[in-house]
């Protein structure tokens, strides 16, 4: 069986598209490359970057139990999740996720099955720099209890 390999980065600026390993029992690879789009806001006018901060120690944590989650449920053999810090301008991308499974249709599921979880469970926040003004892009609650940091979490035994 070959070893599973699992690279989970946060990088300032934009990320770029990397070649997996050769793999010989993948056959399937699936690659997501989340590009910032140009829109129009009503209020602001034409957007000019998307700027995004996380919570890195705490979202490391999470982007590795969702790369493990997926060689549990996938088979993924290779797994990689990059995701960006600071600013990322329009037509570069904020997010890779790349997967390598035995089959497409593991591939196809485990790389939309990180989208989705990423954006709902990741301590990643996105702001909207416009021509006149900035948004902060509204997102799901992150379960603090979950991921909390071990050092924090006797600490934190007020929560709900």
């Amino acid at each position: 069986m070959s070893e599973i390999t699992i690279d989970i980065l946060f990088k300032p600026g934009p990320v770029q598209y990397v070649a997996p390993p050769v793999i010989a029992a993948g056959g399937g690879e699936c690659v997501f490359l989340g590009r910032s789009r140009a829109e129009v806001h009503d209020k602001h006018g034409p957007l000019q970057l998307l700027r995004y901060t996380a919570y890195e120690s705490m979202g490391q944590r999470v982007l590795g139990s969702l790369a493990a989650a997926v060689v549990k449920e996938h088979g993924a053999l290779f797994v990689r999740l990059h995701h960006s810090i600071g600013d990322v301008p329009i037509g570069e991308a904020s997010v890779l996720i790349q997967v390598v499974t035995g089959h497409r249709a593991e591939a196809f599921a485990a790389c939309r099955m990180l989208i989705d979880r990423l954006k709902s469970e990741a301590p990643i926040w996105k702001s909207e720099v416009w021509a006149d003004g900035t948004t902060w892009s509204r997102g799901l609650e992150v379960s603090a209890e979950v991921y909390a940091d071990e050092d924090e979490s006797s600490e934190r035994e007020d929560l709900p």
